[in-house]
């Protein structure tokens, strides 16, 4: 079983991390050829595999499929290093899961990805956010840069747990030297390169069974990170406002319940939520709801809907 790590030479803050985790003790090149001749470079730690290509970093599918085909290795995660933007241009690190699981069938996904689709999140998505938020603390790097989780957005397609690591918002910050090494190194460790325990093996850690499936609130998910940022919660799909959305019943003829409210929220969350169950074996999966994020229709509607899928609700005490 195999980790691989994607990294993008056209983006300074994701080339610069895998750079500086290159330069650290134990990578060879490995010659992977079918790959190679589609100009994605390999090198290999352990059980680690680094692949560099030149692409967006959203625009190669199937790298986890890939190269289990290319070289008979079965791949265990997927973890991407990439650049973050915001409107804000506010500088951060963030961790996320992916997919695009609102998108209708024949929609045009904007950044990868494919409609109706979400990867497994990495069960490490919560130990890694508290680890970096650790390492951005010890390197001074708060409070200049904001720590946080990212609701589930964007592509490639994966199939195996996949999270992303970005380094925000800008040029001048993307760029930035002791950003990547941080990322780096939350890598190193928390894979367990250095020789120590990696961070965040779901197998080995989960005294603790319940994982948070956040639906509600905005694009950085306040609410849900306050919880995930207590030590031993693990957390799964993040679905923003955006990646549910609802149809108001009272600019149809309908009568509020579940089954009259169009749009594709339904479909986001059992796609979410399938995901994430699939990523953490033997878990609980509860939904955790930003409500203050939510008018009351659609506060009754997802609820009676979690309920036909027999989904709890967890409160904050449920995941500690």
């Amino acid at each position: 079983m195999v980790t691989i790590l994607v990294a993008t030479t056209s983006d300074p803050a994701s080339i610069n991390p895998a750079n500086v985790l290159l330069a650290m003790p134990g990578w060879v090149p490995v010659p992977a050829p079918s790959l190679s001749q589609q100009g994605i470079k390999s090198f290999s730690n352990q059980n680690v595999r680094l692949l560099h290509h030149d692409k967006s970093i959203v625009e190669e599918d199937d790298l986890d499929r890939r190269w289990e085909e290319a070289t008979g290795e079965t791949v265990d995660e997927v973890i991407f290093f990439s650049k973050h933007t915001a409107v804000s241009n506010r500088p951060a690190l963030t961790v996320h899961p992916i997919g695009i699981p609102h998108l209708r069938e024949g929609d045009v996904p904007p950044q990868g990805g494919r409609p109706g689709w979400a990867a497994p999140p990495d069960p490490r998505l919560g130990p890694w956010l508290r680890h970096l938020k650790k390492l951005a603390q010890s390197h001074n790097l708060v409070p200049e840069f904001e720590i946080t989780l990212e609701g589930t957005h964007h592509g490639p397609i994966t199939t195996k747990p996949t999270m992303f690591l970005e380094i925000g918002s800008t040029d001048e910050y993307w760029k930035r030297q002791d950003a990547a090494q941080v990322m780096a190194l939350l890598v190193w460790e928390g894979l367990g390169l250095g020789g120590g325990d990696a961070i965040g093996n779901w197998g080995r850690e989960n005294d603790k069974r319940k994982v948070l499936l956040g639906i509600g609130g905005g694009h950085y998910a306040p609410r849900h990170m306050d919880i995930v940022l207590k030590e031993g919660v693990w957390v799964g799909h993040l679905l923003s406002g955006y990646c549910i959305p609802m149809e108001d019943p009272s600019q149809s003829k309908v009568n509020g319940n579940a089954d009259g409210i169009g749009g594709t929220w339904k479909q986001s969350i059992k796609v979410a939520f399938e995901a994430t169950k699939s990523a953490f074996p033997g878990g609980e999966v509860l939904a955790h709801l930003d409500q203050k994020s939510f008018k009351g229709w659609q506060k009754n509607a997802i609820t009676a809907y979690l309920g036909e899928l027999n989904i709890k609700i967890g409160k904050p005490n449920d995941f500690i």
